[in-house]
């Protein structure tokens, strides 16, 4: 259940970074969501891992949102040297 709470705000924070982070982006929209997802488990992730998330306990949607510009700013690195 956790891991769906995640991505249900991971879909929000894709479409929130995407308007933080406006521009062409290789793959398009649902690339940018699916991204978001990743940052959002990125960010419980690395939470949990730094102690900042309990077991159990969803990361907050700032650091889900914060994760999802990190990937698509990495992303778009990445993709742009093709």
């Amino acid at each position: 259940m956790d891991l769906l709470a995640w991505i249900f705000i991971g879909l929000l924070a894709g479409a929130l970074a995407k308007l933080v982070m406006p521009g062409r982006d290789p793959g398009g929209c649902i690339v940018t969501v699916l991204l978001g997802i990743a940052g959002a488990l990125l960010a419980g992730f690395v939470g949990r891992l730094m102690g900042f998330y309990a077991q159990g306990e969803r990361a907050g949607f700032v650091a889900a949102v914060l994760g999802a510009i990190a990937i698509l700013a990495v992303y778009r690195l990445s993709a742009g040297r093709r």
